[in-house]
């Protein structure tokens, strides 16, 4: 990536929208369309040495082919050029006109192959789902609250490339506009998966949470396949697709993935269908990922939650902040509230914590903003079992917070919670809401491993109370007996 030279840099210029109203739901995406593209990309390879691979006559080729397709749609389209191993690659821009131009969605897929085959599944599928979803952008006239930007990355398989000189090449300034990225890399496989990349790092396992926005962006998608009575499991930012760029420089990114060259376990084709013990794509980087390769039911479905992905986000109206605390400054959150606490120590408080480690980081000395955050006894002691929660349970609650009486309402927050492998599922940490009832909108349980701290986002609906005057009450248990137990909780809000 250090060797990249600039060949041209791109400047797009944002027009006003076209007038026709807004749509009032996300398309359905045809099939066929999508299937349409990928017959394009296979003949392109054929007609180029069987490959689409960077700085082949086929990767051209099929770079000509989308942007032909988004300048007949009123895109407007450029090629940007960057030069990598001795050879010119491409990306694709293509902006929708309208929408603000300081609060950018982008959409992305890469649109190079292996040279060992026309990549059709990979990825000829997000590269032609992405595609008909701008198409149909265009076909319903379109016009998101949010700037849209869709993006056909070069060189991807040889160390994404293209989008590392995209973002790279951005000045600092159109950097920061850029509010979120979609990324859809594979999502036809033949074994299919349904995987959604995990920006809350509520699995608790890889590379932690993306920036902030990630969680929400990774529950719009999965609420649309909640919607079609498909299960999905969390991907891990594991850095090997396009999003890794955007990340990097703290822009929030989700996407979906429908696997590789990883193996289908029984409990995933039982959730799923498909074969156990096999490749989701037995043809990954191989010379038969050709249109053969590809499940037609997986692909339909992940175009299908594109495009509510796209409409849902692009078109959402900025949410009015109704609650903020940061924990910067004392605003009245109470420990103890209802002085029936028994934890004997490590106790809720406010303050700048100081970092523990043992087989791992335990409380984490670092915040998600600011100095400070809510934190189980904050002092590092002599050792990591020095002021953690023992004894217990320990409670913390906010002040009276008023809730307005309409509109969709929603708790976020950020939070974790470590513990030892002398831990079991009694211990936890917990969120509740009290109104004229209480809920419990958040719960962590603790398990017989090691947790290591890492912080994680959650959200939470509070429809159910509007109108209503309500606190919010978080609490943490050592309730296992001799165990090691820490949690933390920081920036919570409440958006309509």
């Amino acid at each position: 990536m250090r060797s990249l030279i600039v060949a041209a840099i791109v400047t797009l210029t944002l027009t006003p929208a076209p007038t026709p109203a807004l749509a009032a739901a996300p398309p359905d995406i045809p099939l066929a369309n999508v299937k349409a593209h990928l017959t394009q990309f296979q003949s392109i390879a054929n007609a180029n040495g069987g490959t689409r691979a960077h700085g082949r006559p086929g990767y051209l080729a099929s770079a000509n082919y989308v942007r032909s397709q988004l300048d007949a749609a009123g895109y407007t389209t450029a090629l940007q050029s960057f030069t990598y191993n001795g050879a010119t690659g491409y990306n694709v821009i293509a902006d929708w006109p309208g929408g603000d131009p300081n609060d950018i969605l982008m959409v992305g897929a890469h649109l190079d192959s292996v040279t060992a085959g026309p990549g059709i599944n990979d990825n000829g599928s997000g590269s032609a789902a992405i595609l008909e979803t701008a198409l149909a952008v265009s076909r319903q006239a379109l016009q998101p609250t949010k700037h849209l930007r869709f993006a056909w990355w070069g060189a991807e398989e040889l160390g994404l490339r293209g989008s590392q000189f995209y973002v790279n090449n951005l000045p600092a300034a159109d950097r920061a506009r850029i509010k979120g990225y979609l990324n859809f890399d594979m999502v036809g496989s033949p074994n299919a998966g349904y995987f959604v990349y995990d920006g809350d790092n509520s699995d608790g396992t890889g590379s932690g949470p993306g920036p902030a926005g990630s969680a929400q962006l990774e529950r719009t998608i999965q609420d649309y396949f909640t919607s079609i009575g498909v299960p999905t499991r969390g991907t891990d930012f594991d850095g090997r697709s396009d999003y890794g760029p955007f990340i990097a420089v703290g822009i929030p990114a989700g996407g979906t993935f429908t696997g590789a060259e990883g193996i289908k376990t029984a409990a995933q084709a039982t959730l799923w269908g498909g074969t156990s013990g096999q490749a989701f794509d037995v043809c990954y980087h191989r010379a038969c990922d050709t249109t053969a390769n590809i499940n037609d039911t997986a692909l339909d479905r992940n175009a299908d939650a594109i495009a509510y992905a796209v409409w849902t986000t692009a078109t959402a109206v900025p949410p009015i902040t109704v609650y903020q605390d940061t924990f910067e400054s004392a605003t009245g959150w109470t420990a103890n509230p209802g002085a029936t606490d028994t934890a004997t120590l490590g106790q809720w408080e406010r303050g700048d914590p100081e970092a523990t480690t043992s087989s791992g980081a335990k409380q984490l000395g670092t915040t998600v903003s600011g100095t400070n955050d809510l934190v189980t006894g904050r002092l590092a002691g002599a050792s990591a079992g020095a002021n953690d929660i023992d004894g217990g349970i320990t409670s913390i609650q906010s002040p009276p917070i008023t809730l307005p009486a309409t509109g969709a309402l929603t708790l976020s927050f950020s939070w974790y919670l470590a513990h030892g492998s002398n831990a079991s599922t009694a211990d936890y940490l917990r969120v509740r809401v009290v109104g004229s009832t209480t809920a419990t909108v958040f719960n962590q349980a603790g398990a017989a491993t090691n947790r290591n701290g890492a912080w994680a986002t959650a959200s939470a609906s509070l429809n159910a109370f509007a109108g209503q005057t309500v606190r919010i009450l978080v609490d943490a248990a050592d309730a296992s007996g001799a165990s090691l137990v820490e949690a933390g909780v920081d920036d919570v809000r409440i958006t309509r």
